[in-house]
């Protein structure tokens, strides 16, 4: 199981939300392309990277702080918000991003996640934001009616096999992951996910690595790295051991 360090992007800087929420935001001293090469210096192998702004806006906001963090290291990028439009998708790639993460338009636009599966294939990764068993779109600020395990199915029948699965209710709050919803969703993947939310200590991380879920291949982890609860080569350790 692999650790995927997050970096969140907010007007250029390094970020996180608390519970998704836009007002209750920490800044963080370091720059992007710093956080990037700092995770990466201290042995984790690919990297996890949201806009905020663009998930929020419904464009890619910041392609140029993806382009730097891409210049700083040399191991895969992971990258969503705001890729709404297939020309988005493209321009994301073209600025460093190896898998391409979308979120809105998972929930709000089959025809571009069936063309984007084709056109990009298993670069293709549908983020699953739940809160109250309901997928959330817009940057985490609106609620949709469809469940999760519905949307989850409806992605793997147009050829999504990556997933991210974020409990938004436990997001940048340290305060451990939901281990059910994991195990409820880990029955509903057919390809593979991975998990973000609430990770605060080693133990949450060897929790979900303890875990009976095959499918289950990556934890994402923010606050807690940037925060330097524990190390990125503790928590890299923490997950290959499960």
């Amino acid at each position: 199981m692999k650790l995927f360090p997050a970096v969140d992007l907010r007007g250029g800087q390094t970020v996180r939300l608390r519970k998704g929420d836009y007002g209750d935001e920490i800044q963080y001293d370091a720059s992007p392309a710093e956080a990037a090469r700092g995770f990466v210096a201290d042995g984790a192998e690919v990297l996890h990277v949201v806009d905020l702004d663009g998930a929020r806006s419904g464009r890619p906001e910041q392609l140029d702080v993806l382009a730097s963090i891409r210049a700083s290291i040399d191991v895969p990028i992971q990258y969503g918000g705001g890729l709404r439009e297939i020309d988005d998708l493209r321009s994301a790639a073209a600025a460093g991003a190896d898998r391409l993460v979308l979120g809105t338009a998972a929930v709000s636009d089959p025809a571009l996640v069936a063309r984007a599966v084709d056109e990009f294939g298993e670069r293709i990764v549908a983020s699953v934001d739940a809160r109250d068993g309901f997928a959330a779109t817009d940057g985490w600020t609106e609620a949709s009616k469809e469940a999760s395990s519905d949307l989850i199915e409806r992605l793997a029948g147009v050829g999504v096999a990556s997933f991210v699965y974020s409990a938004i209710e436990r997001d940048g709050t340290l305060e451990g992951p939901a281990v059910e919803e994991v195990v409820s969703i880990a029955q509903v993947i057919r390809g593979e996910f991975l998990y973000a939310g609430g990770i605060g200590s080693l133990e949450d991380l060897r929790v979900l690595a303890a875990l009976d879920a095959p499918s289950l291949v990556g934890v994402i982890v923010g606050r807690a790295l940037h925060e330097n609860r524990f190390t990125t080569a503790d928590a890299v350790a923490a997950l290959a051991a499960g």
